[in-house]
């Protein structure tokens, strides 16, 4: 017995949905653009800014130069725990 399948062409089928493009669309060239917003630039700057700040309280602290006002955490503390 031979069993022959019914409406099956041997063509693949994904060939089928391929596009044909302009041959002046394939030879231009894209370029990929970044925008950096001021806002993010902004924030570059005072991440170095910050970062130096800490590198010169870490180096105070490693020297013994570093000292904690007292009064003051007090105060902070107060206001974050009353509002």
């Amino acid at each position: 017995m031979k069993i022959t399948p019914i409406q099956v062409n041997s063509v693949n089928p994904y060939n089928k949905q391929q596009r044909k493009m302009n041959t002046a669309a394939t030879t231009s060239t894209y370029t990929d653009k970044i925008e950096i917003s001021t806002t993010a630039k902004e924030m570059s700057t005072i991440s170095t800014e910050r970062t130096q700040k800490l590198q010169k309280l870490k180096e105070q602290i490693q020297s013994g130069e570093y000292k904690v006002d007292a009064r003051k955490v007090a105060e902070d503390m107060l206001k974050y725990y009353r509002y």
